[in-house]
């Protein structure tokens, strides 16, 4: 046996428990793997069989055994050993038992122990990495805390959110948002990537599901069931709306998001860094939900253009004065609105529909096009003009005749003198 311990190691198997969170029979089988790895490398063997390291925390020690088939006669002495041998070390052995024999090597020392350390060390930061991995895929798709530790050469936010660093890529930044290192975040964990070392987890700080997370701890109807949040759209850092659904008739759905004098919003609104958000009560009813969807915004009316498996189309007529409201600053509005509905919003003023109605009456008044009055009035006109023709035709031959005559007269003429 090698003494690898000065005495008991319940203390260092403890420790190693609690700084890595490893269990101890994790640790204890890595150490004995690591030390049969260094034995076969000592005996610059591949594969061996039978063999073991067994670990006697109490004392410290560690040994390599191997294990040989109790035999009559020994025809491999690899494996195999006779009775007699084996009754030296056990009386109640028999024939077709199995017995150990220790075989570490009185060389084995500091190259095995090396060996062993290196192979030991391998084990406990793989145990460590898929510890780190399990524990944050359970924790994949929800909100935790971290501290923000610096912004590097990419823009890329790393985040302290425990035993390792988190990555917030630009994309999953707020615009215009100024990431302080030491100050503590709110982040959503996005996805969560095993590498050879440590997992790389990725969070998301404009993640709409931040304000899922957000409702579902400041407003307790939400944790407990009562009010549902059925879709949320967002602009990170601009503007949120969320709808929202209560399951009890006596509960308001809008009213418990609010809070008392508004203090749950309030709460959310600071979180988001005075982020506008609009709760948006949800309704079966399209056009219910259209109108509620555009808020603060008035509508006036809303027609259904096109409801189906592949298509959702409104158009919504809106007061003049409410169109760049209900627009939004550069769509804003309306394009959230589409988001959190599911449906294709045209938005038209009064005097837009107005003057769209009257171009379309004025057009329904101006003469139609009559194919079959302007095919008589062609005929009608062919007719005419070949009676012209052949009139003139007529005229040519009848003054072509005329000719001829007056030259054959003058002729006839001309032959009376000279006689």
């Amino acid at each position: 046996m090698i003494k690898i311990g000065a005495g008991n190691l319940n203390e260092v198997f403890e420790e190693l428990e609690r700084e890595k969170g490893i269990s101890r029979e994790v640790i204890v089988s890595s150490l004995c793997d690591a030390m049969v790895a260094a034995y076969k490398k000592h005996l610059r063997v591949k594969e061996i069989e039978n063999v073991e390291a067994i670990l006697d925390e109490q004392a410290g020690e560690i040994g390599i055994f191997k294990g040989k088939t109790v035999v009559e006669k020994v025809e491999d002495e690899e494996n195999e050993i006779s009775l007699a041998e084996a009754k030296e070390i056990d009386e109640d052995v028999e024939v077709g038992d199995e017995v150990r024999l220790e075989v570490t090597p009185e060389q084995f020392g500091r190259i095995a122990a090396q060996a062993a350390n290196q192979v030991l060390t391998q084990r406990i930061r793989e145990a460590e990495r898929n510890l780190v991995l399990n524990e944050f895929l359970d924790k994949k798709g929800t909100l935790i805390t971290g501290i923000i530790q610096k912004v590097d050469e990419r823009r890329n936010v790393i985040v302290n959110i425990g035993k390792i660093d988190a990555i917030m890529p630009r994309k999953e930044q707020i615009p215009g948002e100024y990431y302080k290192p030491g100050n503590r975040i709110r982040v959503f964990v996005l996805n969560v990537k095993e590498t050879t070392r440590l997992p790389q987890v990725i969070v998301s700080h404009a993640h709409p599901e931040i304000v899922r997370e957000l409702f579902e701890l400041e407003v307790p109807e939400i944790e407990d069931g009562i009010v549902e949040i059925k879709s949320i759209s967002r602009e990170a850092g601009y503007r949120t709306k969320i709808a929202v659904w209560s399951n009890d008739p006596e509960v308001d759905s809008v009213g418990a998001c609010i809070g008392p004098r508004g203090t749950r919003i309030q709460t959310i609104v600071g979180e988001l860094k005075n982020e506008k958000i609009d709760i948006v009560r949800y309704s079966l009813d399209p056009v219910e939900y259209i109108v509620n969807a555009l808020s603060p915004a008035r509508v006036v009316s809303v027609d259904i253009m096109a409801d189906d498996e592949e298509n959702h189309e409104a158009l919504v007529v809106v007061p003049d004065d409410q169109l760049s409201l209900a627009i939004g600053r550069e769509g804003q509005n309306v394009r959230l609105a589409h988001k959190l509905t599911d449906w294709k919003i045209d938005i038209k003023s009064v005097s837009q529909m107005e003057r769209a109605e009257a171009e379309a009456q004025d057009y329904n008044n101006e003469p139609q096009y009559d194919e079959e009055s302007e095919t008589e009035e062609t005929f009608e006109s062919d007719e005419l003009q070949q009676e012209i023709e052949e009139e003139m035709n007529q005229q040519a031959y009848d003054e072509e005749d005329l000719q001829q005559a007056e030259e054959t007269e003058e002729v006839a003429d001309e032959d009376a003198t000279e006689e």
